[in-house]
Formats: structure tokens, sequence, C-alpha cells
């Protein structure tokens, strides 16, 4: 009884991991072999867990991540220029504490909105506050953001999370409004936090699609400053037949492939 009665207060107060955790090792056949103190030990522990748990379930919840994706699942095999060495170098999120962005560029289907993905994913289980956006979502929010007077607040909203991504950029060029939008969520984020850029248009195609020339060396200049490029290239990697120039039918081995493009 007193035991239930401890589970009680321990989840009145919130305890949840620490609940569960007595309840767990009560029944476990050894735990009369641990002193107090170890015992108390593993119960904080036990709530750190689920702390720790619930919290990454927040992150990835608020990332919005356009897919599932992981870095350990990226596939090397497709001829693209994807370099193993800077995936592994930014499988260490150093590179968001020290506010550097990712540019990934190539044509449609080579798996960039899957490697977005998978950085955002590992953001989230680094710790870090996370959010995906396409482009012209992004921009038609600001917009609508600007007629409700919520213009600052989202910007605001915007410099606070520590990486964001945002996919297909650049897929038309910027009208005069969108290019300011653009500016001011880039210089929002300057040495306050991390980038991540998915797009069809190459690097060296910025300039003309941006548009205004003075504005697109700021945005530029911003974006590009101490950024790792990714600048892939070849097919795509949508398979839209067996790999035999034919659509698996009813009775052939499924395909097996770890990264998912779209």
């Amino acid at each position: 009884m007193l035991n239930e009665q401890t589970i009680a207060i321990l989840n009145t107060l919130k305890l949840f991991g620490m609940a569960k955790g007595l309840s767990d090792r009560l029944v476990a056949p050894n735990h009369g072999d641990l002193s107090h103190a170890d015992f108390v030990g593993l119960l904080v522990q036990d709530e750190k867990t689920y702390r720790d748990n619930q919290r990454l379930t927040r992150l990835l919840k608020n990332a919005k991540l356009r897919q599932p994706a992981a870095l350990e699942d990226i596939d090397f095999s497709h001829p693209r220029g994807l370099s193993k060495q800077v995936i592994l170098e930014l499988a260490n999120a150093q590179w968001i504490a020290n506010h550097r962005n990712v540019l990934i560029t190539g044509p449609t289907g080579i798996g960039k909105s899957y490697i977005a993905c998978a950085l955002g994913n590992s953001a989230a289980r680094a710790g870090y506050t996370t959010l995906y956006t396409r482009a012209p979502r992004l921009l038609e929010s600001l917009q609508h953001a600007r007629g409700d007077g919520s213009h600052l607040k989202l910007l605001d909203k915007l410099s606070r999370v520590q990486l964001l991504i945002v996919d297909d950029f650049l897929l038309t060029p910027l009208s005069e409004w969108e290019r300011r939008d653009i500016l001011e969520v880039a210089e929002g984020r300057y040495d306050a936090g991390a980038i991540v850029i998915a797009s069809q248009c190459p690097i060296k195609d910025w300039y003309p699609a941006i548009g205004d020339p003075t504005l697109a060396d700021a945005i530029c200049d911003r974006l590009l400053h101490n950024a790792y490029r990714l600048e892939l290239r070849g097919d795509s990697m949508r398979r839209k037949d067996g790999g035999n120039g034919k659509t698996p039918g009813k009775g052939d081995k499924p395909i097996e492939e770890k990264e998912r493009i779209s």
C-alpha cells in the first residue's frame, strides 16, 4: 500500500519517469540487492531518460520534417558527388552550434530533401530546435503575416529556431517583397542560428534568380559565408521501374531501398 501511495504521489508531482521506474523495479527479482542510494539513483536516471524522450518527441513533432530520414541511411552508392566525409562531419551537430549553413543543390530526384530532413532529424536528436519548411510556403506565410500584423512576430519566431530548413528554394525568381523577406530571415539568423537550404537552382545562378543585385548580394553574403556546399549531380534516384525496364508485378520481389527520394 505504501508503494502504491508513493507511485501516486510521484505521478501527482509529474515525476512520471520515476513513478514508472519504481513500479517496474519493485517487481524486478534483484531490486532487493541494491542499496538505498543505488535504487534512488536508478529512479533519478529513469526520470531523466523519460524527460529526454519526451523532449525528443516534442522536438521531432515541432520540426515538421517532410519525411522520416536518418544520416546513417543515406545511400552513397549512387553516383551524385556526395562526400561521405562531409556527411560524417555534419553528423556531429557542432556546425549548428557554430551557426554554419548547409547548402544542398542539384537536379530533381537526387535526394536533396532527404538529406535536409536527415540533418533535421540529427539536429533534433542532438537537442536542437528545428523547423522544416518549403520556401513557397514560408514566403506565403510571411505575406499573410504582413497582412494581419504578425509579420515581425513570425520573423522573430524564425530567428529563434536553432536550425531552419528551407526546401525548394528559388523554384521561381523572387518578387520584390519576397527578396526582402528572405533577407530578413537570413539577417535574423546570421551568427545566431544555422540554415539548411535545398534548391534545384545552382548556387552560381542564385544572384540572377534573386533579382535585385543589391539584395542578392546581401542575401548570398549571409547564406554562403562559411557554409557547407553539397552540390549534387547525376541522374534521378527515383525508381520508376523494377530495375529491368518494367513495373514490378504481383509476384516480383520488392525493391529494398533505405533512402526515399522526394
